[in-house]
């Protein structure tokens, strides 16, 4: 035990949330927590948490200078399912573990990516703007309106979100393939979904999903080579971490009509500039980062981090530990 309370650290999102449940989880440890407004620079960061023990962040940056500066640092806790925010490899040298939350916004997600590919197939954004206009006109506009049953739904990412999301979209008579290649064909099978490479799932898909994590593997993962395989009739939605797809390969594949349509929950830039020429598009369907919120979820949030946190402080293993090297018998934690 220290002699003195652990000092834990909550920066908040641009949102501001009530995060007192994460207080009341630690209460035990003991540990005090301070809720810190939004902080979007890494020295920022560094000068206003300099005692902590953990962090719980949601989009701000911790990098490799962050954590060496803290000395007393033992854990990051990110509020979400991506960890794109914080320097993992960097962490695990410096013998930080890095956790998250993976499963308490898959429902969410995969209803919003579901709910936007029925908007999209639907015309429901188009359709309301006419109404409004006062405009019936009896019919879905556009030059083709696809039936989805029978039609095939390509996901890029099988984990969590991306199987949640298979599960919704089969109900509704569509062919389901998938790309994913650290999932083993069982869970495929067991999802009924199809294993396909990301060329041919480019190729033949109707609607392409994506659910794949942010890294250096899959930053502009969808791109121009992408696009050009794709079906002039297709749509991609993203409801994953923005740089996954080339905002501006995008962008020029719908001015040159050689894709539909796309629909985008998460941007390379957020809050998304207003500048951005995707958002002066008829067929691009636009939301700001809202897939994972339901207000039961959000309510979770600061309970489950601050029993992570916990668990780190009181020399227990988190459920969810993204660095799980850290724990290696011959882990040696590096000096900062």
């Amino acid at each position: 035990m220290t002699a003195r309370p652990y000092h834990v650290y909550v920066i908040q999102a641009r949102g501001e949330r009530d995060f007192s449940d994460c207080q009341a989880a630690l209460a035990h440890v003991p540990a005090r927590m301070s809720a810190l407004p939004f902080i979007g620079d890494a020295d920022e960061l560094m000068a206003r948490t300099r005692d902590a023990d953990a962090l719980v962040v949601a989009f701000s940056p911790v990098t490799r200078a962050v954590m060496s500066a803290l000395e007393g640092l033992k854990t990051v806790v990110r509020t979400g399912v991506g960890y794109d925010v914080v320097d993992v490899p960097a962490a695990t040298e410096l013998g930080v573990i890095v956790v998250n939350i993976p499963d308490i916004w898959v429902r969410e997600v995969a209803n919003h990516a579901l709910a936007l590919l029925l908007a999209w197939n639907r015309k429901i954004v188009t359709l309301d703007r006419q109404v409004r206009a006062g405009v019936w006109s009896g019919a879905v506009p556009g030059d083709r309106t696809g039936a989805l049953h029978g039609e095939t739904v390509g996901i890029v990412g099988l984990g969590n979100i991306g199987s949640a999301f298979a599960r919704r979209v089969a109900a509704l008579e569509t062919k389901v393939i998938a790309c994913d290649p650290y999932v083993d064909d069982g869970h495929f099978a067991a999802l009924g979904v199809e294993r396909v490479s990301l060329e041919t799932l480019a190729e033949r898909s109707d609607y392409v999903s994506v659910h794949t994590l942010l890294n250096a593997e899959t930053r502009h993962l969808i791109g121009e080579t992408f696009f050009k395989r794709m079906k002039p009739t297709a749509i991609v939605i993203n409801t994953s971490r923005g740089p996954v797809v080339d905002e501006q390969a995008l962008a020029r594949a719908l001015q040159e009509r050689r894709l539909a349509g796309a629909a985008l929950d998460v941007w390379e830039q957020e809050p998304v500039a207003a500048d951005n020429p995707l958002l002066r598009m008829d067929n691009v369907i636009a939301t700001p980062h809202a897939a994972y919120f339901s207000t039961a979820a959000a309510a979770a949030v600061p309970r489950r981090c601050g029993e992570e946190v916990a668990r780190v402080l009181t020399g227990q293993r988190p459920l969810n530990v993204v660095n799980p090297e850290v724990y290696a018998p011959r882990a040696v934690r590096r000096a900062r």
